[in-house]
């Protein structure tokens, strides 16, 4: 039976670069944003989550639901780019956190915390990754480098979508790992307020920038830097996950052929 992984990522200029390291072919369902890859026995599914808490449960819903059975993905990974809380995660850095926790709070929970599959994990810290204790999943995101450092002692980094995405393929039965990539320091304000950049459709709007900068035009220069930086953490992520994923395919490989033998 073919392996199947799903990577997820906020917005698709987080994903653009890894097409440019491998074919992917656009895949239609219920208006998803989705990419597929298959190799050998392995079928890679990416998916464009849109930005947020929201956003993220709304489409694993919708993904999950393409299921005949209880379990369609075998490894889900939420990727794409994260904000560093403290100064062990500097702009570029691979990183795989150990456990999640979440701004909300989850009645079907009995702990506030998730944790990923630990040997994933250990596989991407061995590929290079920087380990870390926590990862923060917000409602908002963190503007201020003051809002950063206020919730520095929760956690090392900070997203909006890992905790909904693992607690929601963890459900269906995925073993889950958190592999992102830093694209702003912790003492680093953001050059906008992004949060009033989104769309309807959870995806950063150019024209919304536009308006923020007509209002501001001094935080220019330091936008085209944010994006700079960004666009290089994204590269960086991009060149790690295709090793990354040839790495899991290669060892499941390896187990099936050992179990075959026995």
């Amino acid at each position: 039976m073919a392996m199947r992984i799903l990577v997820t990522f906020a917005v698709d200029a987080e994903f653009a670069p890894w097409r440019e390291l491998r074919k992917f072919f656009r895949i239609q369902y219920n208006g998803l944003q989705l990419w597929r890859s298959e190799w050998e026995d392995t079928r890679l599914t990416v998916l464009v989550t849109g930005v947020g808490t929201d956003a993220a449960s709304w489409v694993m819903d919708l993904m999950m639901r393409m299921a005949d059975d209880h379990k369609i993905f075998d490894i889900c990974i939420s990727s794409g780019l994260a904000g560093a809380l403290q100064d062990c995660l500097s702009i570029g850095d691979i990183f795989a956190p150990q456990s999640l926790i979440s701004e909300r709070t989850y009645a079907d929970l009995p702990l506030d915390r998730l944790t990923v599959d630990e040997p994933l994990r250990q596989q991407a810290l061995h590929h290079g990754a920087k380990t870390s204790d926590c990862l923060f999943t917000t409602d908002k995101i963190l503007v201020k480098a003051s809002q950063k450092q206020a919730c520095s002692s929760r956690a090392q980094s900070v997203d909006m979508e890992s905790f909904e995405i693992v607690k929601e393929a963890g459900a269906w039965g995925a073993r889950c790992v958190v592999i992102r990539g830093i694209s702003d320091h912790f003492l680093e304000d953001l050059p906008i307020d992004f949060n009033r950049a989104l769309s309807s459709k959870h995806q950063v709007s150019l024209a919304k920038v536009l308006l923020q900068l007509a209002k501001k035009p001094w935080a220019l220069p330091a936008l085209i830097r944010f994006g700079r930086q960004s666009q290089r953490a994204a590269a960086t992520l991009a060149v790690f996950l295709e090793k990354y994923v040839q790495s899991v395919q290669i060892e499941k490989s390896a187990e099936q052929a050992e179990a075959a033998m026995q």
